[in-house]
């Protein structure tokens, strides 16, 4: 097996004893797989990773599971729902060629959309890792994932943003001055996102049932959820909630989701439960998932494989539920596994990259904590990058400061900056409704608001 995975830099030569091992040491430098003792131990060796990794047939990752199918749920997905007849145009491409590949001028969105049901996520993370980030960026550019529930996201031209009004007590007051605000910055069209700070079913029934009178009240065509484990949220639904999403954070392996307290059976009963209510209007997406690198390594579940192809792994789970949104919370789990500004760049480039590849509406979370080495400025940087690459949704918290979780984020005004800057526009059901209610004119431009706004005399019902 070491021949197949070797290489001669100069009088060196490097060999790797499997594709687990020459995966990660092939991945760019993070603190998660040097923590995990998966990184290449020098730039010479990464490069030498990189380069044999090029020469690696696609289809070797169809003979060679890195995680048993015998013991994990999601090998098995991966592999019962590989199509073989979309896989064809690149059957008989190395990773390097295809790489070469995805940059040809011929390789559009529809033919990237025609192919994403023959790829493996270990053959996108294996292209991803020889990738700069301008290839990332390009390619995913080119890639367009249209869902829809109460209105139309990813169409091209477009960037929406989920309104996240999070409070630490649950407040209404806190939380419809929150969501208020993101509204008349022209926030929300992804969707108005609370994470409880009390994870019942109580809390989250009241909450829903807050967001549900507020856009029904004013009209409002967006979807809302509340972020409670997926338990939860069908004891609420069980309850006569008015759930429009599910939400739930995955991670790509069956025993990090154990850790999390799903299967992929818990999640298929969500998804059903959910498309029998039949909330939509436009769609009938209805899940949202969350993932982030270093959720598997963090659990103690990641079988020697890197964080980042753990990650797209998650993609692939996300993928059998047909999603509206999945988010990459780029940053949130520390600096134990992107430990600076220069890695949480580049991983929410990957993870877009990636997941867009694999036929997923993916939005990122442009975030840090504050014990990482990284600023706004970095996240400025990561936003723009992700606007220019294509990125279906972004945050929008107040202040770019979330309270009660903790941690630094992009905010209301940023949504705003990218817009302008790009050219882009809300999702078109929800810009129409902008434009009803004076909030913006011509899709970008924010209209000075009164007092007396009807927004502003918005009063939560407890």
């Amino acid at each position: 097996m070491s021949a197949a995975y070797a290489t001669t830099l100069g009088r060196t030569r490097h060999t790797f004893a499997s594709l687990r091992e020459l995966l990660g040491k092939a991945t760019p430098r993070r603190s998660g797989d040097e923590l995990a003792g998966l990184a290449a131990a020098s730039a010479e060796e990464r490069a030498a990773a990189q380069s044999c990794l090029a020469d690696v047939p696609l289809a070797e990752f169809l003979r060679t599971p890195l995680i048993p199918y015998e013991t994990d749920e999601v090998t098995r997905l991966i592999f019962d729902t590989h199509n073989l007849q979309a896989f064809a145009p690149v059957a008989g491409l190395t990773v390097g060629q295809f790489r070469d590949w995805l940059l040809r001028y011929e390789t559009d969105d529809a033919t990237l959309a025609a192919l994403a049901p023959g790829l493996t996520p270990e053959m996108v993370a294996a292209v991803s890792k020889l990738m700069g980030n301008q290839d990332l960026i390009l390619v995913a550019a080119k890639r367009r994932v249209v869902t829809s529930f109460r209105n139309t996201l990813g169409l091209t031209g477009r960037l929406s943003v989920r309104l996240q009004p999070n409070h630490p007590t649950d407040d209404p007051h806190g939380i419809a001055a929150s969501i208020a605000d993101g509204l008349l910055y022209g926030c929300g069209d992804a969707v108005i996102g609370i994470n409880p700070a009390t994870d019942s079913v109580p809390a989250v029934e009241t909450l829903l049932r807050l967001l549900d009178d507020l856009i029904h009240r004013y009209g409002i065509p967006t979807q809302s959820c509340v972020l409670a484990h997926v338990t939860t949220t069908l004891q609420a639904m069980q309850r006569g909630a008015p759930v429009d999403l599910v939400f739930q954070s995955i991670a790509g392996t069956q025993a990090a989701n154990q850790s999390f307290g799903v299967s992929l059976a818990l999640l298929g009963e969500a998804h059903a439960a959910t498309l029998a209510l039949r909330r939509g209007t436009v769609g009938d997406n209805v899940m949202y998932f969350e993932t982030g690198q270093g959720s598997c390594l963090s659990a103690g579940a990641h079988h020697g494989v890197d964080q980042q192809t753990c990650e797209v792994r998650a993609y692939a789970v996300a993928r059998a539920f047909r999603p509206l949104l999945i988010n990459t919370v780029v940053g949130f789990i520390g600096p134990e596994y992107l430990y600076d500004g220069k890695q949480i760049i580049r991983a929410g480039l990957e993870d877009h990259f990636c997941g867009k590849l694999l036929g997923l509406p993916m939005g990122c979370d442009v975030c840090y904590t504050n014990h990482a080495e990284a600023d706004q400025d970095d996240m400025d940087t990561l936003l723009t990058l992700l606007g220019v690459a294509g990125c279906n949704f972004i945050m929008g918290v107040p202040g770019a400061d979330d309270i009660m979780l903790g941690y630094q984020s992009t905010s209301f005004h940023d949504s705003h900056y990218l817009r302008q800057v790009l050219g882009l526009r809300p999702a078109p059901e929800f810009e129409a409704w902008l434009e009803s209610m004076r909030i913006v004119s011509g899709g970008r431009q924010l209209l000075p608001i009164s007092a007396d706004h009807a927004l502003l005399r918005a009063a939560p019902q407890k």
